[in-house]
């Protein structure tokens, strides 16, 4: 007999539940047989794996090179956090500050745009930016 899976439960299902009392039916798998689990690790997977890397624009790496700015690992790690951030925040042009540098960065490209060190941002004010991320 083949089970029927609408919305209503099969007469083999509603036998089950009430002739085996004991048995706990597996309310973790789904009707396409994807455990909630499986679908979570797998979204999960996706979201942590947006943001692997961030690449620098023409200009961004022309400006690092002018301006004689050499980022450690440790600043690099923390401007990737600070544009993980700026995504989760649904962030579209994010200033990005990292100790006394900062980084306009394009969100969804992952591309940071311009880097400048604290000397050099005139009066402190940036444009173009909907967020700002202060790591």
């Amino acid at each position: 007999m083949q089970i029927n899976h609408n919305q209503f439960i099969s007469i083999e299902q509603l036998q089950d539940q009430y002739l085996n009392p004991n048995r706990t039916p597996d309310k973790s798998v789904g009707q396409s047989g994807v455990s909630f689990q499986d679908i979570l690790s797998e979204k999960t997977k996706i979201t942590q794996t947006d943001v692997t890397s961030l690449r620098f624009s023409k200009h961004a790496a022309n400006r690092l090179s002018d301006r004689n700015i050499e980022l450690t690992d440790n600043q690099l790690e923390r401007l990737t956090d600070g544009t993980k951030k700026a995504s989760a925040k649904g962030i579209q042009e994010s200033l990005v500050l990292v100790d006394d540098l900062a980084f306009i960065v394009n969100v969804p490209s992952q591309t940071v745009i311009t880097a400048m060190d604290q000397t050099e941002t005139n009066e402190n004010v940036f444009t173009n930016i909907d967020g700002a991320v202060i790591i």
